[in-house]
């Protein structure tokens, strides 16, 4: 049967199925290598009782910030904090964006920003999907 997951706090969670109901599952129904599932990912799964088992994700709800997307704009544009507004960071976008435009004037902010929006990139590049999930699009991380 097929579903949307509701809720999932990383050890248990609360799926819609199509039939209407709602069923319960933990992490060990989780198939595969997959230990989390954001809210709103469509999933697969057999239903026993009230219970949820045998959970295969189909689609994550992860889809609408890409870390490879965020990366490249932090290596090409990172300078300006173009890949922050891209992650909804938008008072660290204003803060690298100041200090990539009017902060060359003193030197030093300029370069500091160029090197932050270059271990970003690694960091974005280095970080599982799950963790940059949590990390900057479901979390509040702004900065490294």
């Amino acid at each position: 049967m097929r579903g949307k997951v509701l809720s999932f706090n990383g050890s248990t969670g609360l799926i819609s199925g199509d039939d209407g109901k709602r069923y319960t599952f933990s992490v060990s129904d989780l198939m595969g290598d997959t230990v989390y599932v954001p809210a709103g990912s469509t999933i697969d799964f057999e239903a026993s009782g009230d219970s949820a088992v045998s959970i295969y994700v189909i689609m994550t709800a992860m889809g609408e910030r890409n870390k490879y997307v965020a990366a490249l704009l932090a290596f090409f544009l990172g300078l300006w904090g173009i890949h922050k507004f891209y992650l909804g960071k938008n008072t660290a976008g204003i803060v690298m964006l100041i200090c990539g435009t009017v902060g060359w004037l003193l030197v030093i902010p300029g370069l500091i920003m160029g090197f932050v929006a270059f271990i970003e990139t690694i960091i974005y590049l280095v970080k599982s999907d799950q963790s940059f999930y949590e990390d900057y699009i479901a979390g509040n991380k702004s900065w490294f």
